[in-house]
């Protein structure tokens, strides 16, 4: 029997997923395909936006109550299977919590690799999906994630490495997330036709946000307009990360389809030869080529 199609997507912090991989997972379960979710921590030390939380009380279990958003999260995607690699947020640089030992910016890079190499050989994804290499936005926590899931893509295969994490089993294909500077502008320029502002413009600014890739860097798109609805009530779950009368909350879900219905990657590694576009992850993977 042939290995079902399976996808694993490598996130640091639960909400990651929303933006950037949500519509991929919610298509590609639809689909029927294995989809696997992986959150390097529980985002310990992010923000508290919830109106219905107290800080003082919900701060000593962020981790909990996020977990739990990112599990109602995921089931709205689909998603098959999610799992933790169980470090603690790093928080952002240059913070306390760069220093604490059980972040994952503070890990061992090898042991790291280990627990994702054991959730690969235990799944069998065939496409890998993650950050590139500047995290997005250089967070420590999503460089970590690349760098893990980097490693993890090449060792998983190899026998001799971490033969205590299951049988091996090489990925074919690994790719990062990336966004389209022209679909971000276009966002812009709907927003303003709407007497809205961009959602993070400084005092005064009024420009589209120099945010995302060029079309020509962008060779993967996946359509994910059919999966809005979808996304924006995963990306709802998460109260405590979006304060829900905020603009990302609010957004209407024909707004969102501008700049967030296609999702765009970057093939970084590929081990079967591979299209310069594409509009399938699993382009070469299924049986009918």
């Amino acid at each position: 029997m042939p290995e079902p199609l399976t996808l694993m997507v490598v996130h640091a912090h639960p909400d990651d997923e929303a933006f950037g991989s949500a519509g991929t997972l919610a298509r590609y379960s639809a689909e029927g395909v294995k989809t696997c979710l992986v959150a390097a921590t529980r985002g310990e030390v992010g923000e508290i936006h919830d109106p219905d939380l107290e800080e003082a009380e919900a701060r000593p279990r962020l981790g909990q109550i996020r977990e739990e958003e990112l599990r109602r999260a995921a089931e709205i995607l689909g998603v098959t299977h999610l799992d933790f690699l169980g470090y603690e947020d790093s928080g952002m640089a240059g913070t306390p919590e760069n220093t604490n030992p059980r972040c994952f910016h503070q890990s061992s890079l090898d042991e790291a690799t280990g627990r994702l190499v054991a959730l690969m050989r235990r799944y069998h994804p065939q496409v890998v999906v993650t950050y590139g290499e500047d995290g997005g936005y250089n967070h420590p926590d999503h460089v970590r994630t690349h760098l893990v899931t980097s490693a993890a893509f090449q060792d998983a295969g190899n026998p001799l490495r971490f033969p205590a994490a299951g049988a091996a089993w090489q990925p074919s294909k690994l790719y990062a997330t990336r966004f389209s500077r022209r679909a971000m502008t276009e966002l812009w320029q709907a927003l303003r036709a709407r007497g809205q502002k961009w959602p993070w413009a400084e005092e005064g600014q009024d420009e589209p946000p120099d945010w995302g890739s060029p079309d020509e860097q962008l060779r993967t798109a996946i359509d994910v307009r059919a999966y809005v609805p979808s996304t924006r009530r995963a990306l709802r779950q998460h109260r405590t990360q979006f304060d829900p009368d905020g603009p990302w909350m609010l957004l209407e879900d024909d707004l969102a389809a501008i700049g967030f219905g296609t999702e765009y990657f970057e093939l970084t590694r590929s081990l079967i030869d591979a299209p310069q576009r594409e509009d399938d992850l699993f382009t070469g993977l299924r049986e009918n080529g």
